[in-house]
């Protein structure tokens, strides 16, 4: 008897694995809103030299604003006074002679920088003058950030298949809400980092644990349905922090308020359960006899006891794995996992990479930036109700191959289409941005199925580590356009067609059982020859 028989006889789609769906939205809509919180909270707003020091003298008393600014801001390129320079000197002959083919001395800002703040209260850049020769330090938090959801990612899997999906999901919770509302009250810049850092190390592990906790209570029937329409409460969230940046300008308050569901989500870890399989898989058979009866009688199909034994569970668990503590090690030690391990991370740092890119790019449609973060978020819907359909008819290793492939067509048209079209840019732009979720949301779903039971955590660890590897470099990226303005698109479109092709040598594992050990990886023909 196999895992699946059992879920067999107590519906392996029912009530309680949609009660365990409900239970992990409220903290999975706070991960996009982490992940991608620099977009608003790292805002650079206009901004130009303080000359409010020069007043000292009296000279300026009788002036307005703008003869002041004429006279001490030389001009940019686009008409504007320059952000990060002043006269060394009054200039006051530019009262009567303008300033065409003007130059004269200029000094870095002297006395501190004025900020626009019609659209933001306050950033990191308000906050701590992060901008000119500082600007790359208000960017590099989300590089810290995504440090810490690298580093997160081993120690989530590791901890997962060592300790188990509930306690370590409950450690994650604790974690992001403190450093997450830590943050918001931080007193530097160095604190703010260092918050960041342990913020993202703790959200981690709420991603791998609610997926892979949502795959291992359905039947294989119903995977593909719990891993996309489960994931929509990543798109919510999304689209909710373009609601939430725009209501809440101030980057201390908005930072509280995209952490605060997390307080809800500690109360509800009680009445999650932990996996069946993954305690089964160490041996602990009463343990999982309990919550598969809950399951049972949750789903209205009576005692467990009536049907299956505590023998018959006993049997399912493979002797050679019983009390094993498997590491990372597991994953290359023998020849297919160590193909798997190797392909899977490929993908994974090509769909991070893609994602993030045209993500964090939301300047890059020239719209309200808040408009253009929910369009962006709001594309996700459709895409994923698109990837449900193909899962379960393509199967899922042409969808993984097929969305990357159109994402880097999509980055590959923008390119080469000129700037005045811009409508048609606009929505090839959308569409990619669309694929490039759907990449995403096939991939947690794909690598869930692919590896075994007794090494799924650390699996998904690993490839959630590669995977934030392309998140940290995807905004250095972006920063190359400084050299040439289409080598950026050209990048992330040549990972995710890469990626793609690396796609297709993954085996299918539509309607495939999941794999309990190393050992069903090993025994079938798992890849692609």
């Amino acid at each position: 008897m196999k895992f699946e028989n059992i879920l067999e006889e107590i519906d392996g789609f029912g009530p309680y694995q949609i009660f365990i769906i409900v239970l992990l939205c409220a903290p999975r809509i706070v991960l996009p809103c982490h992940y991608l919180l620099n977009n608003f909270i790292a805002a650079l707003p206009p901004h130009r030299c303080d000359i409010s020091t020069l007043d000292d003298g009296g000279l300026f008393r009788n002036w307005t604003q703008q003869q002041r600014l004429t006279v001490s801001l030389p001009l940019g390129e686009d008409g504007g006074f320059r952000s990060c320079e002043m006269f060394a000197e009054p200039q006051f002959q530019l009262l009567v002679n303008g300033s065409k083919d003007f130059e004269a001395t200029t000094v870095p800002c002297q006395s501190g920088w004025v900020y626009d703040n019609s659209t933001f209260t306050s950033t990191l850049a308000t906050e701590w003058d992060l901008v000119c020769d500082r600007k790359s330090l208000s960017q590099t938090t989300s590089s810290i950030f995504f440090f810490g959801v690298m580093f997160g990612s081993i120690a989530s899997g590791f901890l997962s298949d060592r300790y188990g999906r509930r306690n370590t999901l409950l450690a994650s919770y604790i974690m992001a809400a403190v450093f997450g509302f830590s943050s918001a009250f931080a007193n530097s810049y160095v604190v703010f980092a260092v918050l960041r850092f342990f913020t993202g190390f703790g959200l981690t592990g709420i991603g791998i644990n609610s997926i892979v906790l949502s795959i291992e209570w359905v039947d294989t029937d119903h995977r593909s349905f719990i891993g996309v329409i489960g994931s929509l409460s990543w798109s919510v969230g999304n689209m909710l922090l373009a609601a939430f940046a725009y209501l809440v300008n101030d980057w201390r308050n908005l930072t509280m308020t995209v952490t605060a569901p997390l307080g809800l989500a500690i109360l509800t870890w009680w009445w999650i359960p932990e996996s069946a399989r993954w305690l089964l898989a160490h041996g602990k058979v009463e343990k999982a006899k309990f919550y598969l009866d809950k399951c049972a009688k949750f789903n209205k199909r009576g005692d467990l006891s009536d049907k299956i034994k505590l023998e018959t569970l006993s049997s399912i668990e493979d002797e050679e794995n019983k009390d094993k503590n498997y590491t990372y090690l597991d994953l290359i030690k023998t020849p297919k996992m160590r193909k798997l391990t190797l392909l899977t991370g490929i993908v994974w740092y090509g769909v991070a990479s893609t994602y993030y890119g045209i993500s964090l790019n939301i300047g890059g449609l020239g719209l309200n930036i808040y408009l253009t973060h929910f369009i962006y978020a709001a594309i996700e819907v459709p895409a994923k109700l698109m990837v449900y359909c193909c899962l379960n008819i393509v199967g899922r290793r042409k969808c993984q191959a097929g969305t990357l492939l159109l994402t880097g067509l999509c980055i590959a048209i923008n390119i080469f289409l000129p700037q005045d079209l811009w409508h048609l840019r606009i929505v090839v732009a959308i569409l990619g941005k669309g694929l490039s979720e759907a990449a995403f949301t096939t991939l947690f779903l794909y690598t869930t199925e692919l590896y075994p039971t007794v090494v799924r955590q650390n699996g998904l660890g690993y490839t959630s580590f590669i995977s934030r590897l392309g998140v940290t470099v995807a905004p250095l990226i972006l920063m190359l356009e400084d050299f040439w303005t289409p080598l950026p698109q050209i990048i992330i479109c040549s990972v995710a067609s890469v990626s793609g092709l690396v796609a297709l040598l993954l085996p299918e594992t539509l309607k495939e059982r999941l794999p309990e050990t190393i050992q069903d990886v090993e025994q079938k023909t798992m890849l692609v020859n």
